[in-house]
């Protein structure tokens, strides 16, 4: 069970990943929709392999159970953006930041629906003998739908694919000032002093020699070691900031209207999963059990937002106004447990950061073998495209060392666009032919309620935190 566990962890981080796969028959090597393309050279409908042309479904060679895929999606959402949700609280009150998390989070777990049952839908109409990934999923909906889609279905995997790469670049970003800002504060604990910038470049050394980890084997242990640190941290963080709670009268219950937009951004960003849902339902053994009442999407997401709500209310009972991008950072700093929680969590971090640059090396490499490859020293320039990666994450974190406001811009451009537009879309795509949209048409009603949703957080969180960035500069 550990091995299978290892084996499609790092599998998991998000869509756009290569997968093993076994199957009676030997389909031909062009017969599926490339997973790391950029652009629309998608076989013709009739040349996709159909349930009828192989002797079963493709199904993976190492299927998880439901406990073990429960677990690889509680491990796709624990990472930096839950440590946020203090600082997300701050921005919305106590008494209007639960209802709002809970709000939001009903819309992207709805939404998360929409894209399992429109790609098992279009596996379903075009007759695959695979599960589609996210954005097969679009560009096959959009192809689905009525011209003014269609016209836009060539461009939709490449939309997909360039906000995948925002979101996870955005990521590695937000582990590089996460890791830098906790490990400043480790080392003056014990004694050294050294200057911000330059404990940035050493943290980059670090996180450049994990990157050359090619095999995704290998990177197993790493994502198993990463999220027991991460579990280890959330509920020693938990504890700590636990203790000595003021009233709840001393913490505003409404914050002001012009701090919501970074609000969106943040529980958003928390909600980081959605292009690990997909790739987590076709690993099942069995995967009718991932979206149904009790499945793994339900329960995990339920599980996700019990701890979103956890370290938001707590962390900003506890430090109020001076709570931090991450509840780590305003530990106690005289405890011993303390600098533990953050060596063990900067840690997790860390090693989590080759996982997500792992996802969109695996689109760009393959286009950029197709632009010019094939190549005498593959393996150097596979490694230096890798390396020109970092070092763009590493300028990014540089320019921005906030690490709340880089979280809340990264959710409100990326996070915004993969959660809750594509999903909608899809969905208006596939039922607009039928005018399937149920009882008063309410499933039209709520896929544009979200768009509409979707494009003011964007278009106000994607400002605010654009502003917030400028006044750090000034400051």
């Amino acid at each position: 069970m550990c091995f299978t566990m290892d084996k499609t962890m790092a599998h998991n981080v998000a869509d756009n990943k290569a997968m093993v796969w076994e199957s009676s028959d030997k389909l031909a090597a062009d017969s599926r929709l490339n997973l790391g393309k950029v652009e629309d050279h998608r076989p013709p409908v009739v040349d996709l392999p159909t349930v009828e042309s192989v002797s079963h479904m493709q199904r993976p060679k190492y299927p998880t159970t439901y406990i073990e895929t429960l677990e690889n999606h509680l491990k796709t959402n624990i990472a930096s953006g839950m440590f946020a949700m203090g600082d997300a609280f701050k921005n919305a009150g106590l008494l209007l930041a639960p209802v709002l998390t809970m709000f939001l989070g009903c819309l992207c777990v709805f939404n998360q629906h929409i894209l399992v049952n429109s790609a098992n839908r279009m596996r379903e109409q075009r007759k695959l003998n695979y599960y589609p990934n996210f954005n097969d999923t679009v560009d096959l909906c959009f192809d689905s739908g009525p011209p003014l889609f269609r016209k836009f279905a060539k461009h939709s995997r490449f939309a997909v694919n360039f906000f995948i790469i925002v979101a996870q670049l955005g990521f590695c970003c937000v582990y590089i000032v996460f890791v830098t800002s906790t490990s400043q504060q480790i080392l003056h604990y014990f004694g050294y002093e050294i200057e911000i910038h330059l404990n940035m470049v050493i943290t980059q050394v670090f996180i450049t020699m994990t990157i050359f980890i090619r095999n995704l084997k290998y990177l197993a242990p790493v994502s198993l070691f990463a999220t027991v640190t991460m579990v280890i941290g959330i509920a020693l963080t938990l504890y700590l900031s636990s203790e000595d709670i003021p009233p709840i009268t001393d913490r505003h219950a409404v914050a002001s209207l012009h701090q919501l937009p970074l609000f969106f951004g943040t529980v958003v960003y928390a909600y980081e999963g959605i292009g690990a849902v997909l790739p987590l339902q076709s690993e099942m053994k069995n995967p009718e059990k991932f979206s149904t009442p009790l499945g793994v999407l339900n329960v995990g997401n339920l599980i996700v937002t019990v701890l979103l709500l956890s370290t938001g209310f707590i962390g900003y009972l506890k430090y109020g106004e001076a709570v931090e991008g991450s509840l780590t950072l305003n530990l106690p700093y005289e405890s011993i447990l303390s600098q533990f929680v953050k060596i063990t969590i900067a840690i997790g971090m860390l090693l989590t950061y080759p996982i997500v640059m792992y996802v969109p090396h695996t689109i760009i490499w393959p286009a950029i073998v197709k632009r010019w490859g094939p190549f005498e020293r593959k393996i150097l320039y596979e490694y230096l495209v890798k390396l020109i990666l970092c070092l763009i994450t590493f300028v990014l974190a540089e320019v921005v060392p906030n690490l709340s406001v880089f979280i809340s811009l990264v959710g409100a451009v990326s996070s915004t666009a993969l959660a809750l537009v594509f999903p909608p879309l899809c969905d208006l795509s596939i039922r607009w032919k039928h005018q399937d949209f149920g009882t008063l048409r309410w499933r039209m009603a709520v896929d544009f309620i979200t768009l509409v949703v979707a494009v003011f957080g964007f278009c106000t969180g994607t400002y605010y935190s654009l502003v917030e960035i400028v006044n750090t500069f000034k400051t």
